[in-house]
């Protein structure tokens, strides 16, 4: 008990340090659309992707223990479903859907993590959707299936961006189940474009699992080695990895039993030698809550390296800009003098008959109008070329001295640059540097405090049974109390 508080007491010091420190910078400044703790609420997550009849709805049955999502040859589903547990209705008989909410519900409700989708438009809403399971597998995360992944399709095909939407959930999964089957072991040009481009921008490598799904299809053991051996070549082709990463292997002995007693062939004598497999694919899964909070202290650490550099890179800015404008306006008070100057002489010459003190004032005058003129008409020209320069080589506006600053910076440059040309470049220094040290100082401090309190965690003795989301919905009670306070 005490492990299963200390846990959720660390979860609600995370969720309220983004929301009441990090957040309000990040949506000032444009670097996140949506608040941050959005990302990292409600349960824990576990995104399954695929191509098209590669076992995906299959195997969340098969894990439910009830058949839930509508399975087949072809493609069968192109809804992204979000399944869940109705603990209200847990321990009852049969294992069903209890309650079914659509994608608008999903995307307006705080209660979840999805406030920042609405950006994919209102066909994706409509292939969104939620269903409740009175599943005791669904007690502690939620599972996302997702539509196959199919060869020739493209965004004016589906009505929304695919790529987009699938790295939008694998940036708040805690897993990410790739599923591959027998007949198309990896060759799918959507699963291509994923493998290649959209997981590695969005997740980390060790929360991807590659599974080869339906291996009991495969006639004979010699019949699965090779379609081993070529999903192993497809994934080094696609990632451009020299290594292999590890594929699991299973099927679904649900889906089997129910061919065999519908005049099917009995399984493979060889399946029941990987059986082990099958349940390292359903302990992963259900580690997904232990992942949880290491993946939430993750998160808070790349974030604020990000929005550290991004508050940097807007810092470095503003320097230059300021030196620009003070060699600038020592250039205009110089071209002014020289102005006032000359208009002195020429005035005694043109008129000596006037009194000094009327010349005077007329090269005073001429000083002050070339001033006035330079400060206006030039200024402008003159901050729009220094403006358009500056975003042209953003790249000198840190300093990138290792590899880590380099890929960092990489993230966050588009979001720097829509910054600057959304202000161009006028945004308040003193505010900034305030910010900037906030940020600065969880990624300094409090990060590491949140390491010291998981290697705490890990000392402990572990239980079980604990529900992450619940420290969620004390933080929205916190907040709503302090609200209508």
């Amino acid at each position: 008990m005490y492990t299963e508080n200390y846990i959720r007491s660390l979860q609600a010091e995370l969720l309220e340090l983004v929301e009441s420190r990090m957040t309000p910078v990040a949506v000032n400044y444009g670097y996140s659309e949506s608040p941050l703790e959005s990302k990292i609420k409600w349960r824990p997550l576990v995104l399954i992707i695929g191509n098209y009849s590669s076992g995906k709805s299959t195997l969340i049955n098969d894990f439910l223990g009830a058949d839930i999502q509508a399975t087949g040859q072809a493609p069968t589903d192109d809804a992204f479903t979000v399944l869940t547990c109705d603990e209200s209705a847990l321990g009852q008989k049969p294992v069903r859907v209890t309650e079914q909410k659509d994608g608008k519900y999903l995307l307006a409700n705080r209660e979840f993590p999805f406030e920042g989708m609405k950006r994919h438009g209102q066909q994706f809403a409509a292939h969104f959707c939620m269903k409740k399971v009175n599943s005791p597998f669904l007690k502690n995360l939620a599972i996302i299936d997702t539509p196959g992944m199919l060869d020739s399709i493209t965004e004016r095909d589906r009505g929304y961006n695919y790529q987009e939407v699938v790295g939008d959930l694998a940036h708040i999964a805690d897993l990410v189940l790739v599923l591959f089957d027998p007949h198309k072991a990896g060759t799918v040009r959507e699963a291509h474009i994923s493998l290649r481009d959209t997981l590695p921008a969005h997740t980390f490598e060790d929360r991807v699992l590659f599974v080869l799904n339906r291996i009991d299809e495969c006639a004979s053991l010699n019949d699965l080695l090779r379609v081993y051996g070529t999903l192993c070549l497809n994934l080094s082709q696609i990632t451009g990895r020299k290594d292999i990463p590890p594929i699991r292997l299973t099927y679904s002995r649900r889906a089997a039993e129910k061919a065999i007693s519908n005049g099917g062939k009995a399984a493979a004598e060889y399946l029941k030698f990987l059986d082990n497999q099958r349940d390292e694919i359903r302990d992963a899964v259900m580690q997904a809550p232990r992942r949880h909070l290491d993946h939430l202290a993750t998160f808070l650490e790349t974030h604020s390296e990000r929005l550290s550099l991004f508050l940097e890179s807007l810092i470095g800015y503003r320097k230059k800009r300021r030196k620009a404008m003070a060699r600038f306006t020592l250039t205009g008070i110089g071209i002014a003098i020289l102005a006032g100057g000359a208009s002195i002489i020429a005035t005694a010459k043109s008129m000596p008959v006037l009194s000094p003190p009327v010349i005077y004032s007329v090269g005073g005058c001429c000083a002050a109008l070339a001033m006035g003129a330079w400060m206006s008409v030039v200024r402008r020209y003159y901050m729009a070329r220094f403006h358009a320069r500056q975003v042209e080589a953003a790249d000198k506006l840190v300093p990138l001295d290792n590899q880590y600053r380099k890929e960092t910076w990489r993230s966050i440059k588009p979001l720097v640059l829509n910054y600057l040309k959304k202000t161009a470049g006028r945004f308040p220094m003193g505010q900034l540097r305030s910010d900037y040290r906030v940020i600065k100082d969880i990624e300094e401090f409090e990060t590491s405090e949140i390491r010291e309190a998981l290697s705490e965690i890990e000392s402990l003795e572990k239980n079980r049974e604990f529900d992450p989301s619940q420290t969620y919905h004390e933080f929205l009670e916190k907040s709503r109390s302090s609200t209508s306070g």
